[in-house]
């Protein structure tokens, strides 16, 4: 498997002894990027979330300057996705899983001298097992562990910003600006799990009370969403600025502390 574009600052390109000589590593952020291997509706791969996460790595990483301190650990492409199990193509591990592999690969961090772990998550299933091991990698081992999030506004109808939270609009415009070989918008649908006239207080996502889903009970074909309005014209400017976003989190005042 050739290294990606980014191999200047993919560890695992480095040999051990040039690791060993990386000076000031306790300064250095060394993203992990997390992802999924899950469902993605009849017209994505299953890959989406975990090709978009390396998708983000190496657009942020052409678009900091060549001196700007930063390196990138290997991904997790397989994540926490119970909810998307029962669908073809899902490879789901558990809660447990995923917290032992970030403590692993915080504690060689550590052993090899550093002490900042970012992560760069693209699957909202592992979002809350990514936060509670976060705050333990900061207590149990005196590391400093973030969330790189991305601050970019994407203006979408008010349907599509309360239901379409998967293999959605965005999704789909991303996938058919950076992979549209692997796509078939012939098969894209459209399929929503609820509509603007019901109850705002309780939703599946984006609401004061959530409540736990799977995708094959309120989606016959898995997509939350409209995929059929989706063009690889908004996905290659919806790209610009999330990476946009991703460069102000990391070079902005904040990224210092």
């Amino acid at each position: 498997m050739p290294f990606p574009a980014y191999r200047d600052r993919y560890l695992p390109a480095f040999t051990a002894a040039q690791i060993a000589a990386l000076p000031d590593k306790a300064s250095i952020p060394v993203i992990v990027p997390t992802g999924a291997i899950e469902q993605h509706g009849p017209h994505l791969p299953v890959a989406v979330d975990s090709f978009l996460g390396q998708v983000w790595v190496e657009r942020v990483c052409a678009a900091l300057p060549a001196d700007f301190p930063l390196l990138v650990a290997p991904p997790i492409t397989v994540g926490k996705s119970n909810e998307h199990v029962g669908f073809p193509g899902t490879l789901a591990i558990s809660k447990h899983t995923l917290r032992l592999q970030l403590l692993a690969i915080a504690a060689q961090l550590k052993e090899w001298g550093f002490r900042r772990m970012l992560i760069l998550n693209t699957h909202g299933g592992n979002s809350a097992v990514l936060v509670y091991t976060m705050r333990e990698i900061e207590h149990r081992m005196g590391m400093s562990a973030g969330y790189l999030r991305n601050q970019a506004k994407i203006e979408l109808p008010l349907l599509e910003r309360t239901y379409g939270f998967h293999a959605n609009t965005v999704e789909t415009a991303l996938l058919y600006a950076t992979a549209p070989a692997f796509t078939r918008p012939e098969a894209a649908p459209r399929h929503y799990p609820g509509s603007l006239e019901d109850p705002g207080e309780l939703r599946p996502e984006f609401a004061p009370a959530t409540y736990s889903w799977a995708s094959q009970d309120i989606s016959p074909h898995g997509v939350m969403g409209d995929a059929t309005v989706a063009t690889a014209e908004d996905g290659a400017r919806w790209i610009d600025a999330i990476v946009d976003g991703f460069v102000a989190e990391l070079t902005g005042p904040a990224s210092t502390s």
